[in-house]
């Protein structure tokens, strides 16, 4: 399978290094979530407890792609089920999106981590590994079939758009693209529950929504 139009390819998608000889030759998502499991493109399956698929329908009308699995959705085997995934469900039901009409990924489905004491704490993928990942996103992309795409973050926009793409200066912005009638890119849930008070989460949190909002009347 080609990598889709539109993703930033590096020279060795399709070469050793990368999931693209996994892909089966007719892609639905229970055969990847199969073929996935066992993945071994890159050296993060050593650290992961499991791989972390994307989950939801496949029909799904909106698709949101964040960066990585983190520490309770690599426990889980599920994408955003930990802080940030509840968060996420809390913005889009004020958003005014049914979450049954929403497909959840990450780029890479693997948990990268250090170790600090005993804890596990999230460490971003490099291009490396996101370009080992990433023809499973095309699969996902290509059997889907979204109307709209949402980036989560800074790792999901660059991985579609470019590392140019900055999403502190074009967060909210409808993005031409072969990949769906409608791309756009936003923060990741995970960096409001950075804030540093209650107050900043919450006015981050409600510009959250506000973009949220924007793809909303397209899904109803």
């Amino acid at each position: 399978m080609q990598p889709l139009p539109g993703f930033e390819k590096p020279e060795d998608t399709g070469e050793p290094g990368t999931a693209a000889a996994l892909i089966p030759e007719k892609p639905s998502l229970p055969n990847l979530q199969n073929v996935a499991a066992s993945c071994r493109a890159c050296h993060l399956w050593e650290k992961g407890t499991q791989t972390v698929f994307g989950e939801g329908d496949d029909h799904a009308r909106a698709m949101l792609i964040g960066e990585q699995p983190g520490d309770v959705e690599d426990a889980m085997g599920r994408p955003f089920v930990g802080p940030a995934g509840k968060l996420l469900d809390t913005a889009l039901e004020r958003a005014g999106i049914d979450r049954s009409k929403v497909y959840v990924t990450n780029v890479v489905k693997h948990f990268k981590w250090e170790a600090r004491g005993k804890r596990r704490i999230h460490s971003t993928p490099d291009a490396e590994e996101i370009a080992a990942c990433r023809p499973w996103l095309d699969a996902e992309v290509e059997v889907i079939k979204p109307e709209v795409i949402v980036c989560l973050g800074a790792t999901a926009a660059q991985a579609l758009f470019g590392r140019q793409f900055r999403v502190t200066r074009q967060r909210g912005e409808f993005i031409p693209s072969p990949l769906a009638p409608t791309v756009m890119a936003t923060v990741h849930p995970s960096s409001i529950l950075r804030a540093p008070d209650d107050e900043a989460r919450r006015v981050q949190l409600e510009s959250f929504i506000l973009d949220l909002k924007k793809v909303a009347p397209l899904l109803r």
